[in-house]
């Protein structure tokens, strides 16, 4: 049986045992006795090997002795103000990096930062209301709304880089511009702009709209094929890893880059019937003349918008935020205007200018109980679909715009205050000499004559100028008083007043102060030179007196329609009560003998069937460019049927050249559109005789 071993100790070497005693026979077993431990050797050491580190010398393990106990370990404290400058250090270094970092942001980075906050933002976008209609007092469409479509392009999307084809924008003019009807070098040109978007061709057709989207879908499906999105892949890369600076033409599309927008157009169904009155907008839609200038609040309605977010010009579905406020459509303005009356009355008026070689006319049909105007006709018109062949003098309204002396159709007026007044009576005897000297100046009538001797309604007749400065020299005890008479007549009749229309650029003529009216104005104002008028002002004079001496103010609107659908008539025309009504019954019949008499000048405007009642007007011009009378003013204007007036019908032409009478050149006019307008409001013919008044007497 084996001895257990003692364990050794670390680092001691382990002492080898003796060789045990021979013991004899019988002998017993004793111990051995002790030995002195060998003296401990130090470890054998091996050699390093070469270029190995010595190992660390492990320190002895002291064994604790019977009754010891292991002492606690001893905590030193770091130092706290050592700790404090690494935290202060530490904080200074965070905020230098924020300060840098706030630097950066605010003075170097600003311009990028912005404009990358512009991709995500929320826009306000438009939503255009529908512009109300102008119908004629039927409601014939003479303007009105329709959808439209923006030719619209990106220009970026045209460059080599994005077709990989060096005349991309040239291609693209070449499809585009035959149906455009633009020319080819233009739409190249704006194709080439520096922008992300271009107009090429504002308020088109569907039509036009339709056939360019086609094509530019028929090319779409050509160039997508396998080829050619391998030969595009190819491209994309760097030219030295296998790829191409262009491809083939016929794998790029030349129209991809072209888009259409949502719009309205103005029309005018009607061309140029009543363009005079109807007016244009301009090239944002508004209105630049005419009513739809001075109507453009009621039929511009109210705009709506709608507010989303968007992310570069993309709206953002999740966005949030979205607000839509629904536009307002515009009204509808119904007009006075017969349009079959008014296409009759440009009709003659242009026939007639054309013949006599003027520079212009203009014809008013006006309704004698309400002051409505049915017709207003200018010669030369324009076609406000396409005012590009207009120019800029045919594009107002004349019968409004124009200032012009009226000549002998304003008599009327004079005579109207002499048999008002109580001077005289249409069979007063009035000795015409064959000239006249008033104011040092000698006064002439249209012909030569000796001495005529007529009643004052064979003045009006034959009007005569001497006769008609005679008669108005009776009407107060001095020239004076006769002048603030005449005057106030003049005014109460609205000369130099507004009509009421409030029409854009319309004139109000021109009539001096009565008290300031001196030397031979005060003698030619009588007979209708040194006074202004225009042609609506001159009609309503032989209104007032076809409807008892009453002045209705002329209107032109019947009513408006408002967005919900109500209809809103106009308020009925101001009346004035201007001269007696046995006034205005005589001078009808005095006006009569104008067209019926053989001395008359007005027998060219006689109507079968109807009494007419008017008179004729020939006075000098004032040429607006220099200011002095260049050339001559004709005109007619009357009413019929004399005995129940309906209508009443004016004529004017500017600077004819071929003839200068009123009764030769307006009366033909003023018969074909009188006659025309009767028939079509079926106006039953007259159904006594004129009164056929004396024209003149033997001394």
């Amino acid at each position: 049986m084996s001895t257990p071993r003692r364990p050794q100790n670390p680092g001691e070497r382990r002492a080898r045992p003796a060789a045990p005693q021979q013991r004899g026979p019988g002998e017993g077993t004793r111990k051995p006795a002790p030995r002195k431990a060998a003296a401990a050797k130090p470890p054998t050491r091996r050699p390093a090997a070469p270029g190995s580190r010595p190992a660390a010398k492990r320190p002895a393990t002291r064994r604790p002795g019977p009754g010891s106990r292991p002492q606690p370990r001893r905590l030193k404290l770091a130092d706290p103000k050592r700790r404090l400058r690494v935290v202060l250090i530490s904080l200074a270094v965070v905020f230098s990096l924020f300060a840098a970092r706030l630097m950066q942001i605010q003075l170097f980075d600003a311009g990028t930062l912005a404009a990358d906050a512009s991709t995500y933002r929320y826009v306000d976008v438009a939503l255009p209301a529908t512009r109300g209609a102008i119908t004629s007092a039927d409601g014939t469409a003479l303007a009105t709304t329709v959808d439209a479509y923006d030719i619209t392009a990106d220009p970026t999307m045209f460059t080599q880089d994005a077709l990989h084809i060096a005349d991309g924008p040239d291609q693209a003019a070449g499809l585009l511009a035959p149906i455009l009807n633009m020319p080819r070098d233009k739409v190249a040109a704006k194709l080439r702009a520096k922008t992300r978007g271009i107009t090429l061709a504002p308020r088109q057709t569907p039509q036009i709209r339709k056939q360019i989207m086609d094509l530019r879908t028929a090319l779409t499906k050509k160039v997508d094929t396998k080829t050619c999105r391998a030969q595009k892949a190819l491209t994309a890369k760097p030219v030295g890893q296998g790829g191409r600076t262009t491809i083939d033409e016929s794998c790029a599309n030349p129209l991809e880059g072209v888009f259409s927008q949502d719009t309205t157009n103005r029309v005018y169904p009607a061309d140029g019937l009543a363009a005079n009155l109807v007016g244009f907008v301009n090239g944002e839609g508004a209105g630049a003349g005419g009513l739809e200038q001075q109507y453009q609040k009621q039929l511009a309605g109210q705009d709506g918008h709608r507010t989303s977010a968007v992310s570069g010009s993309q709206p953002i579905p999740t966005g949030g935020g979205t607000t839509e406020k629904d536009p307002v459509p515009g009204s509808d303005v119904r007009l006075t205007i017969d349009p079959d009356i008014q296409w009759a009355a440009q009709r003659a008026i242009t026939d007639q200018v054309t013949a006599a070689g003027a520079e212009k006319g203009y014809v008013v049909v006006q309704d004698v109980k309400t002051g409505q105007i049915l017709a207003m006709a200018t010669s030369p018109g324009f076609n406000p679909n396409d005012l590009s062949t207009a120019g800029p003098d045919e594009l107002g309204n004349p019968a409004l715009q124009d200032a012009y002396e009226p000549g002998s159709t304003a008599k009327l007026m004079t005579m109207a205050a002499v048999l008002d007044s109580g001077a005289a009576t249409w069979d007063t005897h009035v000795t015409v000499p064959g000239t006249l000297t008033r104011a040092g100046q000698v006064f002439h009538d249209d012909v030569d004559h000796d001495t005529w001797y007529l009643t004052l309604n064979g003045v009006l007749a034959k009007s005569s100028n001497i006769g008609t400065i005679e008669a108005a020299e009776h009407l107060g005890k001095d020239q004076q008083q006769s002048n603030r008479i005449l005057g106030g007549y003049l005014q109460k009749f609205g000369i130099g007043q507004p009509s009421g229309l409030n029409f854009p650029g319309e004139t109000r003529g021109i009539l001096a102060n009565p008290a300031t009216w001196q030397g031979t104005q005060q003698y030619t104002i009588p007979f209708g030179q040194g006074l202004s008028v225009n042609a609506l002002q001159a009609t309503s004079v032989y209104s007032t007196i076809a409807n008892g001496g009453v002045r209705v103010a002329p209107s032109l609107v019947a009513g408006i329609t408002g967005p919900d659908g109500r209809y809103t008539p106009a308020a009925p025309g101001a009346q004035t009560q201007v001269v007696k009504p046995e006034t205005a019954k005589t001078l009808e019949q005095m006006l009569e003998s104008v067209v019926t008499d053989d001395q008359g000048t007005g027998n060219t405007a006689q109507i079968p069937g109807y009494r007419v009642a008017g008179k004729t007007g020939t006075a000098n011009r004032v040429d607006p460019r220099t200011g002095k009378y260049n050339g001559y003013t004709a005109s007619f204007i009357g009413f019929a049927p004399a005995d129940a007036p309906r209508l009443t019908v004016s004529c004017t032409i500017q600077n004819p050249i071929n003839g200068h009478f009123g009764g030769p050149l307006c009366g033909p006019v003023f018969k074909q559109v009188m006659e025309f307008a009767l028939k079509t409001l079926q106006v039953p013919p007259s159904g006594s005789a004129a009164p056929n008044l004396p024209v003149d007497w033997k001394p």
